[in-house]
């Protein structure tokens, strides 16, 4: 494979210090920052790129309904229906959409592209689903919120999460705030392939964000600039993975630190590969793991009063050998994802939008 040199923050001249990225994003407006370091060079509204980056953007990339109708819903039968449906759509979601039954399923069919308008855009109490076969599915700048059940913390008796994809390929999850959810906020499940998963928020949780249940060894997955806030476990916790690159997240309890809501960080599990760079870890216990058979490879991060298990072992693999990316300096990251993670107002909002469309 081609070693590709990776991009620099415009302004910063070469490794640009925690001290000058911090300035830079006390000085930048929204959306601007997409528009100056985005690791793709297609940018959308806002400066934030509409091309997935990382492994989503290998083997044909992720592009979504891009080419298809764009169409605006306001209700669970329209965003059901345009999901669902057999031909590529740009589906933009204006407003809170609350499901029913409560921890209904949103199907998601292939070549779609589901985008909050600015932020604005809400699932509550349902779960976006991607079937085993779905391929090239975009799911931006939403909040998807509050399918947890009162008293029910573990959620054995339910599968209610925010998204969950079954051996899938190519998915971009992008700027989506993830709070309040039954099981899961994020499941990436049975070898799902060429997987980016970046700037989300995810908070308020147990579960949090899982990968695996299989016995196979092939996804690919990117995981970078999310923030992990008052989320107990699976932070994520990544199972029989092919290769997982983790760099530029911040996890941070956000607890007295004598008594944080952690159970662990990232954990890489089964036969998997991680690398975990120039990520943040605040009040964290197990910041990351491996088990004897996975192996990891950290480099970068910082700590703050992080307690418990720091296994590295392994060589894993090198990312730059499969795409080109540019490391934020470990010391901005709390500033730069706790400002830029989740739904902006400047995406999804092109400058001259399409009538209100009803799906029924």
């Amino acid at each position: 494979m081609t070693h590709l040199r990776s991009k620099r923050l415009p302004g910063v001249a070469g490794r640009a210090s925690a001290a000058a990225v911090v300035a830079l994003v006390a000085a930048l407006g929204p959306g601007t920052l997409g528009e100056a370091r985005a690791d793709a060079p297609a940018h959308g509204v806002g400066g934030w790129s509409d091309r997935a980056h990382g492994f989503a953007s290998l083997a044909g990339g992720t592009t979504g309904g891009a080419g298809g109708k764009v169409v605006t819903v306001t209700d669970q039968a329209a965003l059901a229906a345009y999901a669902a449906a057999p031909e590529p759509y740009v589906i933009r979601v204006l407003g809170t959409i609350t499901a029913q039954p409560f921890g209904a399923d949103i199907t998601v069919a292939s070549d779609k592209t589901i985008v909050g308008v600015g932020t604005s855009g809400e699932l509550v109490q349902g779960e976006f689903h991607l079937a085993p076969g779905t391929h090239d599915v975009v799911i931006r700048n939403m909040t998807i919120r509050d399918s947890a059940v009162e008293g029910d913390w573990d959620c054995k008796d339910t599968d209610f999460d925010g998204i969950q994809m079954d051996t899938v390929h190519h998915v971009w999850v992008d700027h989506n705030r993830f709070s309040n959810i039954c099981d899961g906020q994020l499941d990436v499940r049975k070898d799902s392939e060429y997987v980016t998963v970046s700037y989300n928020r995810f908070e308020n949780n147990n579960k949090t964000f899982g990968l695996g249940w299989t016995a196979n060894v092939r996804t690919q997955i990117t995981i970078d600039h999310n923030l992990f806030a008052n989320t107990k476990q699976r932070n994520p916790s990544i199972d029989n993975a092919a290769y997982a690159h983790l760099y530029n997240n911040y996890l941070t309890a956000q607890a007295d630190p004598g008594d944080p809501v952690w159970t662990y960080g990232n954990w890489s599990r089964g036969r998997t590969k991680m690398v975990i760079e120039n990520s943040y870890y605040r009040d964290v216990q197990h910041p990351y793991q491996a088990d004897a058979t996975a192996e990891l490879m950290e480099r970068g991060s910082i700590l703050k009063n992080a307690t418990g298990r720091r296994d590295e072992w392994g060589a894993a693999f090198e990312p730059r050998d499969f795409y080109a990316y540019r490391l934020d300096p470990a010391a901005a990251v709390p500033a730069l994802v706790t400002r830029f993670a989740g739904p902006q107002k400047a995406i999804g909002v092109p400058a001259h939008g399409p009538a209100i469309t009803s799906r029924h």
